[in-house]
């Protein structure tokens, strides 16, 4: 008996309309590299992940280009940190014509004030706090599933699943951190990125530069720091991916410090790098800072 064409193609149509077709990922822009590791890591094969800000860029210098804006204009979603740091962002929203949400992954959490210039200015960098980092992938799960509620399970499923590995993450760091005397934990940055990492874990930081890359340092701020680095015997002095490193080459040169390493603080590397993912990125930054720290 010969198959009836007509029914099985009424039957195929019947199976997509009632859900089991592979339904296509909701396309997800993310600000920077960070945001968009948790995104992907909470949306799953669900999502398409495009990140304007990549691998070793820097969020706070990013200049948006015309390309970024076409993105922007067919995304179903748009994930960024918030706090401040991604100025650029409504400027390029308003180019793009994009209506839908833009989901703020911080958004709820306590913030840092800090003086800079003379002005008091809100820390950015909350996911150097894995604590905090937990929240964003619950935020995110929560964006994700509003857009599409059917695979909202699955968001949730993994929202949980990776807070809870961030959660362990911080346990861990807090253990690592807490076995250096507390007055061994002062360390040098390139800038003033590691405010919520400090205070989380009980880590002072010490840097030429504020909150942002794009500040500069007075010949004044950076003697000021000479002093007190030699005068505290602080020799634990890092690098940062993103930010240039001859103020910190100088300052370790004039203090007889011992360069520590590089962190990361906003910006994951590419694969073969040490901090490809949000998780290892966090992990080489605290095992760095602590064997930095026991110089001291």
């Amino acid at each position: 008996m010969k198959p009836n064409l007509f029914a099985l193609g009424i039957a195929a149509l019947a199976a997509c309309w009632g859900g089991t077709a592979t339904a296509k990922p909701l396309d997800v822009v993310a600000s920077f590299s960070v945001v968009g590791d948790i995104v992907g890591e909470v949306g799953g094969s669900h999502v398409t992940v495009i990140t304007l800000v990549g691998a070793e860029g820097d969020p706070h210098a990013f200049e948006p280009a015309p390309q970024d804006a076409e993105v922007l204009a067919k995304a179903d979603l748009v994930v960024v940190s918030g706090l401040g740091l991604e100025g650029w962002m409504d400027r390029l929203v308003a180019a793009s014509g994009y209506k839908k949400a833009v989901v703020v992954a911080s958004a709820g959490l306590p913030t840092r004030e800090m003086e800079e210039d003379g002005e008091t200015v809100t820390d950015p960098h909350a996911w150097n706090s894995a604590a905090n980092g937990a929240a964003y992938a619950r935020t995110v799960a929560a964006a994700l599933a509003k857009a599409d509620p059917a695979n909202a399970k699955a968001y949730a499923a993994n929202g949980e699943a990776y807070a809870a590995k961030l959660m362990a993450l911080d346990a861990w760091a807090k253990q690592e951190v807490g076995a250096i005397p507390a007055a061994k934990r002062k360390v040098i940055t390139s800038h003033d990125a590691f405010g919520y990492l400090g205070a989380a874990y009980g880590i002072e930081f010490l840097a030429p530069v504020g909150v942002s890359t794009e500040a500069e340092a007075s010949a004044a701020d950076v003697a000021a720091l000479i002093d007190q680095i030699k005068a505290e015997g602080i020799k634990a002095v890092f690098l940062e991916n993103s930010t240039d490193p001859r103020m910190i080459e100088q300052i370790a040169d004039a203090t007889g410090a011992t360069l520590g390493g590089v962190l990361y603080p906003e910006s994951l590397t590419g694969d073969a790098g040490p901090a490809s993912t949000y998780v290892k990125m966090f992990r080489h930054n605290i095992a760095t800072l602590v064997k930095g720290m026991k110089a001291n």
